[in-house]
């Protein structure tokens, strides 16, 4: 086949074209994507308004009870930029597209796919359901288990994806052996680790799946005790910004961001008729506390009343906090289960230069990249350079659980 010129917009649809494919957390959670960038190109903390679902509380008998909907949403800043750097001349463009694919954009879309990946990978820290089966190898038995965690927080049983380390997919495999060979699915596995359909999830392998390291609280009890004669429960501010802050006492250790813990008493109610669940409302630390620590945050938030109620009561006074999963500075592997909508991961369109020897722009499934070649006259080069702005942001997190394992 005779060779044809490539353009910067050939070159660009076929990078994002292999960077999609390289994702597969990214591809698989919601992707956002505002054209209105388009016109003047984006600047460095662009934020953008995601909207969350409206919740309602139900009347009983025939009497009016106009209850107020508040618009709640997220902000998600779209400030991280990246991008890969190369060099080539005039005559290169004039080679095959395959060519060109499998000696500039397999690695250089591999690396930044890579590097996207392990950004919003850091997500699962968000994340407060958890399955621990810390100390073992990965099961079957825990992929159900992170199932029915979803199902219980209402998330749709359809667009469920599973992530794994490869020591994850290992022992879900050597678990289950036959039921990862059903030959549809097999067929299907066109994002690179794609494993089949299994327990209601698309499983994938996934290299950068992280590692966690707790801080020093023991497992189970931790001797930090709720300090706060009046209870704690989350304000107003702290329920529109996700997060509360604890104030605790006792306690000589330390815990680390994406610790989870449980409060003794405070269990979990169901998103829709509020009644109580009898299971232990799980939270997620959002910072880190040094020992001795006098507060410590937390999410989801407390809320014991109202349209966004999920826990049956307010934390009491004195009431223990509970360590979920390893303790003493142990470490795990992480899977994470989550519905699409749980996360978003948003770009927006780079400023387009001008006076450069050639440049595109082009967005694919929500992702959109830049190209830019110029000529270097002092050393006779064309310096190119691949673009992507984006940022993250775990949306609805109830929708997502961890699933811990050595």
């Amino acid at each position: 086949m005779a060779n044809t010129l490539l353009t910067p917009t050939v070159i660009t649809k076929e990078a994002l074209m292999i960077l999609h494919q390289k994702c597969n957390f990214i591809g698989n959670i919601e992707t956002q994507y505002d054209s209105q960038y388009a016109k003047s190109g984006a600047k460095i903390g662009n934020d953008l308004k995601i909207r969350l679902p409206n919740e309602f509380t139900i009347r009983t008998g025939a009497t009016l009870n106009v209850q107020d909907v508040p618009e709640e949403s997220v902000t998600l800043t779209v400030d991280t930029q990246k991008g890969v750097d190369f060099t080539f001349a005039s005559e290169e463009l004039t080679m095959h597209i395959d060519d060109f694919r499998e000696r500039y954009l397999e690695p250089a879309m591999s690396v930044l796919a890579a590097n996207m990946e392990s950004d919003s990978l850091s997500m699962y820290k968000d994340v407060w359901n958890l399955v621990d089966g810390e100390g073992a190898a990965q099961t079957y038995n825990n992929v159900v288990d992170a199932g029915a965690k979803l199902s219980d927080n209402l998330a749709p049983s359809s667009q469920r994806f599973m992530l794994h380390s490869p020591t994850g997919t290992a022992g879900i495999i050597k678990d289950t052996k036959s039921l990862f060979n059903d030959a549809r699915s097999v067929s299907k596995s066109f994002k690179e680790g794609a494993l089949a359909r299994t327990a209601g999830f698309d499983h994938f392998e996934n290299t950068l799946m992280p590692t966690h390291t707790t801080g020093t609280a023991a497992e189970g009890a931790t001797s930090y005790l709720i300090d706060n004669t009046s209870g704690e429960s989350a304000s107003a501010a702290e329920i529109s910004a996700g997060v509360q802050t604890l104030t605790i006492d006792t306690g000589s250790t330390t815990f680390l961001e994406g610790d989870i813990i449980t409060i003794a008493n405070v269990f979990r109610v169901h998103p829709e008729t509020k009644a109580s669940t009898g299971v232990l409302q799980q939270f997620v630390v959002q910072a880190d506390s040094g020992a001795s620590a006098t507060s410590l945050t937390i999410s989801p938030p407390i809320i014991s009343s109202g349209v966004r109620q999920n826990v049956d009561a307010a934390a009491a006074n004195n009431a223990a906090i509970n360590k979920v999963g390893g303790g003493n500075a142990s470490s795990w592997g992480e899977g994470l289960a989550f519905h699409k909508t749980a996360f978003a991961f948003a770009t927006a369109d780079l400023v387009m230069p001008s006076g450069v020897d050639f440049s595109a722009r082009e967005v694919l499934d929500g992702l959109s990249m830049r190209i830019v070649r110029q000529y270097d006259i002092n050393n006779d080069k064309f310096p190119c350079r691949l673009d992507v702005i984006y940022g993250y942001k775990a949306i609805r997190p109830q929708l997502a659980c961890r699933v811990s394992h050595d």
